[in-house]
């Protein structure tokens, strides 16, 4: 069965949803697009051809002048709740990008609204769709390192050419924590099947700096097994640049394991994904061989969704499972605006 959805939110990132993104996944069939900016809607609908008569202002325009079991939304985190809110209340199962909202309160209200219909609220917490990251998670759950002792996580790259004008990530509220280190708080606690219970972050930026908010952060993390995190990230880094999902350093009794992951470029693909085991005594790691899979990223995330939605195994990043990342990351925008250790609030 194909899944037809509405998809909502076609600027920047959502348009590269529209063109690059859906037309991978056979499982789904777009029809009907949104957006309110009407250049934006009419330019998307061009290029991925889309008639007029299937293009929208809105959501309820969309709803009900086509049928349709889903709703994809890629708009602005602002409007990603209320948007999933009426589509849920249409009968609708809804994916939407991350964040799912910028705080754990309004994250709750769609996780739970969604419970209570029976219907599908995913997260599109993409960076969990790579090999890397669910061969490190198979070999912690198996105890390869024993007891760990440290995480350490360091996240790199340049992002402060463009005019200041022009570019909307300097404006994004909390760009490094909300847009960036989300992904890295989510694989945290995927690899380890633990929550933070506590956090502590220091930010502060350079003058030539073109971001409104925090371009680079350095974080402390508490898990609630007593293990401690150490996380880097800046977008404002002259250093080697690290792939989308960072440099991590996992050291436990028995060695420690090295990954990175989605460094495939444009195209999404495993290409980037590294992970090594350096046992005690010995100098040189040993390249572990990965399992893939067809899809990644974004692309596997959308596959999941419609599979779930026709009667597939349930989503595994739901909106209730997102509300630990989402709660780590208030806590660590909180411990960045007062200075102090946050506690990470979990519903």
């Amino acid at each position: 069965m194909t899944v037809r959805i509405v998809h909502v939110g076609l600027g920047g990132w959502g348009g590269n949803w529209a063109s690059t993104v859906i037309p991978t996944v056979p499982e789904v069939e777009v029809v009907a697009i949104v957006d309110p900016h009407t250049p934006t809607l009419k330019s998307v609908a061009s290029e991925i051809g889309v008639s007029a008569e299937l293009s929208f202002g809105s959501l309820s325009d969309a709803l009900a002048a086509v049928e349709a079991e889903a709703v994809v939304i890629t708009s602005p985190v602002a409007t990603h709740v209320p948007l999933a809110l009426e589509a849920l209340e249409a009968g609708k199962h809804v994916l939407v990008e991350k964040p799912l909202a910028n705080t754990v309160e309004e994250a709750q209200r769609a996780a739970s609204r969604a419970e209570e219909l029976g219907l599908i609220l995913q997260v599109s917490q993409n960076y969990r769709n790579y090999p890397a990251p669910h061969a490190v998670r198979r070999l912690l759950k198996d105890g390869a390192l024993g007891e760990l002792a440290a995480i350490n996580i360091d996240f790199r790259k340049w992002d402060n050419d463009a005019p200041k004008k022009t570019h909307r990530h300097y404006a994004f509220p909390h760009p490094m924590i909300n847009d960036m280190a989300i992904h890295h708080f989510d694989l945290l606690r995927m690899i380890t099947g633990h929550e933070a219970v506590n956090v502590f972050a220091k930010v502060g930026d350079p003058s030539f700096s073109k971001y409104d908010e925090e371009a680079s952060a350095v974080i402390t993390i508490e898990m609630e097994d007593g293990l401690v995190i150490s996380y880097r990230g800046s977008w404002l880094s002259r250093g080697p640049e690290t792939a989308w999902a960072g440099d991590w350093s996992i050291q436990g009794e028995k060695g420690e394991l090295f990954f990175t992951s989605r460094g495939g470029g444009e195209k999404e693909d495993a290409s980037g994904d590294v992970v090594t085991l350096r046992r005690p005594g010995k100098r040189k790691a040993k390249r572990l061989a990965l399992e893939d899979t067809a899809l990644h990223d974004r692309a596997a995330g959308l596959e999941i969704f419609a599979r779930a939605v026709t009667g597939g195994p349930a989503p595994e990043s739901t909106a209730r499972e997102n509300l630990g990342s989402l709660a780590l990351m208030e806590a660590a925008a909180r411990s960045a605006s007062s200075g102090r250790v946050e506690p990470v609030q979990r519903p």
